[in-house]
């Protein structure tokens, strides 16, 4: 077990060139740029007070599990541990089950749930138990197996842009669903072309990977809690607006209520 903690000991080692700029840290590039899963959060957990209030207080346990993510990712490229690359991928498998728990639309529920959120959340939470037991046990194959559960994540969000009424959405959806592939492409080309990147002093594409899928995840996060009260609770009138400024679409999105009210205990997790 202790070997575990032991640096190096990750069978996953990536293009970047270990402890060429630090001592002390493994990958020093693709540790830092883990820092945007710390800056982004507490921003969001403030603009997303309203719907905490209004709508569900849950959502703030996704901001936190993001942070989680960071600073698993953060320990893992630092030391190359295969402790640290459980932890990294174990978050991301529960950020996964969290959101699918949360935001997944009724509509889609089977039928023997009886369209019971509570109760996907109790199916979701025991797979995730499984899953955990499973990347444990294999963690050779784990990047590939969570990179399968964004194909589902990103068909569901299509379905969801085709019904959407709101152009301002379909836009950032849009958005959402580009950097989400560009993020896949960076971590692909990273694996499979790491000579070529190396030949030209550049081998920080995983990095760039961690910068894009934060944007994406974050992005989708934000368009499901949309979804989410437009179809449960469409009453509230949700409306996606953007922080600096409204009318930049640039800049970091979030969820307001027009008609708040007092959230009804039934429809949270």
């Amino acid at each position: 077990m202790w070997s575990h903690l032991e640096r190096g000991s990750s069978p996953v080692d990536w293009c970047e060139s270990n402890y060429s700029i630090s001592p002390v840290i493994a990958e020093f590039f693709n540790t830092v740029t883990n820092i945007i899963f710390f800056l982004f959060p507490p921003v969001l957990i403030h603009l997303f007070q309203e719907y905490s209030k209004c709508v569900n207080p849950a959502i703030n346990v996704l901001w936190v599990l993001l942070m989680v993510v960071g600073l698993s990712s953060a320990y893992f490229h630092a030391t190359l541990s295969l402790v640290g690359q459980l932890l990294d991928e174990l978050a991301i498998l529960w950020v996964f089950m969290a959101a699918f728990a949360m935001f997944f639309p009724r509509r889609y529920f089977p039928k023997f749930l009886g369209g019971n959120r509570k109760l996907l959340s109790f199916y979701c939470s025991l797979f995730a138990v499984v899953a955990t037991g499973f990347l444990v046990m294999h963690p050779a194959a784990n990047a590939f197996a969570l990179m399968t559960l964004v194909a589902p994540a990103l068909y569901f969000l299509y379905k969801e842009l085709n019904i959407v009424k709101c152009p301002r959405v379909y836009r950032l959806g849009l958005r959402c669903m580009a950097v989400c592939l560009l993020a896949m492409f960076c971590w692909i080309i990273d694996r499979m072309f790491c000579d070529a990147w190396l030949s030209i002093d550049f081998p920080y594409m995983h990095g760039v990977w961690h910068i894009l899928i934060f944007i994406a995840s974050y992005t989708a996060l934000v368009l499901g809690a949309y979804f989410n009260v437009s179809e449960e609770r469409p009453e509230q009138r949700p409306q996606l607006k953007y922080w600096p400024r409204n009318d930049f679409e640039l800049g970091i999105p979030y969820i307001a209520i027009k008609h708040p009210r007092k959230k009804d205990k039934n429809l949270t997790i």
